[in-house]
């Protein structure tokens, strides 16, 4: 058989397997979210400590690199003040008549189910910067948002 239709292992038509993609510009964290992301390099590298299984080692070692370089490019935020929105802050505010409360945090730490959301997000980027009593425009509605009020998180710190 010729040379040109062998082979040489099945690792060459393996899909290739890229970094886990860091959103641009800054890291910001809270002094929570810089907590979450030691525990989880410590939780990876314990499971590294413990892998056998070669494929299973290559994953692990990708997501240390991206914990990695998020723990390394981490910039703590200030725990924000009483009187203003900010990256830290637990705020209330009425969004279409209707009464919400969320945490406003780092990319990282982000979690819908429990009411965080990064700073990056519209909704966060539109509270940030407001006081109590203030009014916003979002989603192409005039003062759609007010807020109520605001202060830091309880675990911001």
């Amino acid at each position: 058989m010729s040379v040109a239709f062998r082979r040489e292992s099945d690792d060459e038509h393996l899909e290739p397997k890229f970094e886990i993609p860091i959103a641009p510009g800054p890291n910001l964290v809270t002094a929570r979210g810089l907590r979450l992301i030691q525990a989880k390099l410590a939780d990876l590298d314990a499971q590294i400590a413990a892998t056998t299984d070669d494929d299973a080692l290559k994953a692990l070692k990708r997501n240390h690199r991206y914990w990695g370089t998020r723990l390394s490019t981490a910039e703590i935020v200030d725990v924000p003040d009483e009187d203003e929105v900010a990256i830290g802050s637990r705020v209330t505010f009425t969004l279409d008549g209707k009464r919400r409360t969320i945490d406003i945090t780092g990319g990282d730490e982000a979690d819908a189910a429990q009411n965080r959301i990064a700073f990056s997000a519209p909704l966060a980027r539109t509270l940030i910067g407001l006081a109590p009593g203030e009014t916003a425009d979002f989603a192409g509605r005039s003062d759609a948002i007010e807020v109520l009020e605001t202060g830091p998180a309880p675990d911001a710190d």
